[in-house]
C-alpha cells in the first residue's frame, strides 16, 4: 500500500493525526505545494501573500524537510497547483490513499474538488480535523449549526463539557530502504517572484519558520524567562518580545498545534504557577477555536460583505482613504504607527490590529474586506478563520454583541501613554 500525504497547514510532525495514519503504509510520499495563485497579485492590487509570511513559510518547509528526514521520509516540494502535481504523483507512485488535513474554507474546497475530478475514482481520500484544541467530535453540539453567536456561550460550554486530547506522538520512522528519491527544491522569494525580507531594528520580535523554532519559543517563553506567568497582564503591549507569546505564526500554518502549547500550559501550571495569567493564553486558544467554528457553521458567509449578520452599511471604496491608512498618513499617529510596522515587519500587536481595524470600518467606513484582504497579504500570523472572523468582529457584521467602536486617541493614551511606540514608528518610515 502506497501512501502520499499532502501537507497545508499542518506542517509538523508532531500531534498530527494525518501524518500517523499516512505512515501506516508500506510507502509513503509526503507533498508540498506552493501554489502559483497565492503568490499572484490578487483582490485590490496587492499579492495575495507577501513576503514576511513567505519567507517564513520557505523557512517552516526547510525545517518540516529535515524532520521528516529523521522519519525516513521525503519531503517533496513543487512550485505548482496541487491538482497538477499531485495526480501526476499518484500515477508514478501507484498511490492508493491520499491524506490531509481537513480543510472547509472556499478555496481551499475548491482546490480539493478540482484535484478530486483528477484522480482515479479507486484513490481514496482521507482527511481528519487537526487544527482545533476542542476537538469536533468533542464539542457539547450536535452540529456545526448550533454552535453559538456569542463566544462567552461557546467558551463555557466547552470548557464544562468538553475534554481536551494529549497530543499525538511523533510517528515511527519508515523503513530507510523504501525512501523515495527526491530531486525536488525549496524556492526562494526570488524564484517566486518577491522582494528579500530586510530586518527592521525596531521590530517586536525576529520570527523563524519551523517546528523546531516553535519549540524553542515555547520553551523561551514558558520555562526560561516565566513571562506566561504574567501573560495576561501584558498581552496588550506594543514594543518588544515579551508582552506575548507569539506563537500565532507558527500556529497559523501548523508548525504546532493547540493542544502541544495546551498540554504545555497545564504542566507549567502544575511545575511553577497556575493563575489568571496562565488561564488567559488558553482562553486565546479558544477565541480561535471559535472563530474556526463560526466558519464552520457559516460557510462562505465570512467573506461577504455583510458578514455572518447580514448586515448592510453603506461601505466606501476610496484609494486615498486605502493609501492613506496603508501607508501610515491618516490623521491618526497610533493607526498610523502601527501600519507601519506592518508594512516593515509583517507583524501587529492584537491591540493594534483592533484599532486599525475599527479606524478603517468604523472611522473611515470603508469595506473591511479590503482590510482583511491587507492583512491577509501582509500577517506573518495570518489564519484565514482568525482574521476574517476578527475583521467581521471589528467591523459590525461577526460576532460582537456591542458592535463596539475604538476610540483611538483614548487607546492610544492607555497602551502608548509615553508616546515610545508613536515615535519608534514615525520618526523614521520606508516611504
Amino acid at each position: 500500500m502506497n501512501n502520499l500525504i499532502w501537507f497545508r497547514n499542518d506542517l509538523r510532525v508532531a500531534d498530527n493525526l494525518a501524518l500517523i495514519e499516512a505512515c501506516k503504509g508500506d510507502n509513503l510520499l509526503a507533498v508540498y505545494c506552493l501554489d502559483p495563485r497565492h503568490y499572484a497579485v490578487y483582490k485590490h492590487g496587492m499579492y495575495k501573500t507577501e513576503r514576511f509570511r513567505v519567507q517564513f513559510l520557505i523557512e517552516t518547509l526547510t525545517d518540516l524537510k529535515k524532520q521528516l528526514e529523521k522519519l525516513n521520509i521525503s519531503l517533496f516540494v513543487y512550485n505548482e497547483k496541487p491538482e497538477i502535481v499531485i495526480p501526476e504523483l499518484v500515477k508514478k507512485h501507484n498511490i492508493t490513499t491520499i491524506y490531509s488535513q481537513q480543510e472547509w474554507t472556499k478555496e481551499e474546497v475548491d482546490v480539493n474538488n478540482n484535484l478530486i475530478t483528477k484522480l482515479p475514482a479507486s484513490i481514496a481520500f482521507e482527511t481528519s480535523y487537526g487544527q482545533f484544541l476542542f476537538h469536533p467530535d468533542a464539542i457539547p453540539y450536535d452540529s456545526f449549526q448550533q454552535i453559538p453567536e456569542v463566544f462567552t456561550q461557546f467558551r463555557k460550554k466547552c470548557e464544562k463539557y468538553s475534554k481536551i486530547s494529549a497530543p499525538l506522538a511523533i510517528p515511527k520512522a519508515k523503513n530507510a530502504t523504501n525512501l523515495i528519491e527526491n530531486k525536488t527544491v525549496i524556492p526562494n522569494l526570488k524564484q517566486l517572484g518577491l522582494n528579500p525580507v530586510a530586518l527592521d531594528t525596531r521590530a517586536a520580535f525576529v520570527f523563524k519558520g519551523g517546528e523546531q523554532e516553535a519549540l524553542n519559543r515555547l520553551q523561551n517563553y514558558f520555562w526560561e524567562t516565566n513571562n506566561l506567568a504574567s501573560y495576561k497582564k501584558i498581552r496588550n503591549g506594543l514594543i518588544g518580545e515579551a508582552y506575548s507569546s507569539k506563537l500565532s505564526p507558527w500556529l497559523a500554518n501548523g508548525s504546532i498545534s493547540a493542544r502541544t502549547i495546551y498540554s504545555e500550559i497545564k504542566r507549567f501550571e502544575k511545575e511553577v504557577i497556575k493563575n489568571q495569567d496562565t488561564y488567559w493564553l488558553i482562553f486565546e486558544l479558544i477565541w480561535r477555536d471559535y472563530f474556526k467554528y463560526i466558519s464552520l457553521k457559516h460557510k462562505d458567509a465570512i467573506f461577504k460583505l455583510g458578514g455572518i449578520l447580514d448586515k448592510q452599511y453603506s461601505w466606501g471604496r476610496s484609494a486615498e482613504a486605502f493609501n492613506s491608512w496603508v501607508h501610515g498618513t491618516t490623521k491618526e499617529p497610533f493607526v498610523n504607527a502601527n501600519m507601519l510596522e506592518l508594512a516593515t515587519t509583517g507583524w501587529m500587536s492584537n491591540r493594534g490590529r483592533q484599532n486599525v481595524a475599527s479606524f478603517w470600518a468604523k472611522e473611515l467606513e470603508q469595506d473591511w474586506r479590503v482590510g482583511a484582504a491587507y492583512f491577509e497579504s501582509m500577517l506573518i500570523d495570518y489564519d484565514v478563520h482568525s482574521n476574517w472572523g476578527n475583521w467581521m468582529y471589528n467591523s459590525g457584521v461577526g460576532n460582537d454583541p456591542r458592535d463596539r467602536k475604538f476610540n483611538i486617541q483614548r487607546q492610544a493614551a492607555m497602551y502608548d501613554a509615553s508616546g515610545a511606540f508613536q515615535n519608534m514608528w514615525l520618526q523614521k518610515t520606508l516611504f
